[in-house]
């Protein structure tokens, strides 16, 4: 029983501390340009805020519009849920990679329909870039699991991510391949540069942020959590599929927050270092990440596994 509610109280912290990973990107970015930057704390801070505030709604928007916001927070909260954090995991919903997908899926196009509900310009063409995005970046997050899945012999992300401490799985071209491939993963759905520039209040520029403008009060408080769902969800996958950790309790979860907060500090470096890229020349990326997983998976059959 101890075990089974230690399994929970994992789980359910990502529901309370996915805000505090965005913040810390933002704090590591500032310092790395000279800035003193806003605590980590900040996101929290702007949830309560926008919290307290009363929604407004555009005229003629229906219920797509006004049930996107509560639909994408339940699909990436389910997605927490399924997602194994270090060596607990509590399985509310199975923990299937196909299912993760499935979630993640929902929310997006939650958030691309209601978008299209209200008919604002700026909203309409920042989703349709978000959807064009989602073309490559879907199937390129599917790839990389699934060169994790053949290393693992399972869709099962437990399993896939005890396999990780496997150096049979970690010598393998394909396991790097995948590695490479979901940090272009990890990119997108965070929509941090060169995707998109999470600091841009340009209408004409944003992505990621360009379908929330029609929102206000607690839609838009859902609406940034989701967001920030998101950078938890990818890094706790990146640091569980791809670093080994302990597999003892109290060492796993300290093992885990130092990687999860060096990721962090990774993203803020490609942050500083490179800017914004052209967006057609996004889906180039993405098509090299796909590149990268089809590179690995010629190696792995040339290797004779079955």
């Amino acid at each position: 029983m101890r075990g089974y509610g230690l399994g929970i109280a994992v789980q359910l912290a990502g529901l309370v501390m996915a805000p505090l990973l965005p913040g810390l990107i933002q704090t590591i970015k500032a310092r790395l340009q000279g800035r003193r930057g806003t605590s980590p704390l900040q996101p929290y801070r702007d949830l309560r805020r926008l919290w307290r505030k009363r929604t407004v709604a555009p005229l003629d928007t229906t219920f797509v519009y006004r049930t996107a916001p509560s639909l994408s927070a339940s699909a990436l909260a389910c997605a927490l849920l399924v997602v194994p954090i270090g060596a607990s995991t509590v399985g509310w919903f199975g923990s299937d990679m196909l299912v993760l997908l499935g979630l993640l899926a929902l929310a997006r196009f939650a958030t691309a329909a209601a978008a299209w509900d209200p008919g604002g310009g700026f909203s309409l063409m920042a989703a349709g870039r978000d959807l064009m995005f989602s073309v490559f970046a879907e199937p390129l997050l599917l790839l990389a699991l699934v060169l994790v899945a053949v290393g693992a012999q399972s869709t099962d992300l437990v399993q896939m991510v005890a396999a990780s401490g496997d150096a049979r799985v970690a010598s393998l071209p394909a396991h790097w391949c995948a590695a490479l491939a979901f940090g272009l993963v990890v990119l997108v759905e965070t929509g941090r540069q060169p995707i998109d520039n999470p600091d841009t209040h340009l209408e004409l520029t944003m992505v990621h942020e360009g379908p929330l403008l029609e929102y206000a009060g607690r839609d838009l408080a859902m609406l940034q959590w989701t967001a920030a769902a998101r950078h938890w969800l990818v890094l706790m996958l990146a640091a569980g599929l791809f670093v080994p950790l302990p597999q003892t309790a109290p060492w796993n979860m300290l093992a885990l927050a130092a990687v999860v907060t060096a990721l962090c500090a990774l993203v803020a470096v490609v942050e500083s270092s490179l800017a914004k890229m052209r967006i057609l020349r996004v889906p180039a990326l993405l098509g090299a990440g796909v590149a990268t997983c089809m590179i690995g998976l010629a190696s792995w059959i040339a290797q004779g596994a079955t």
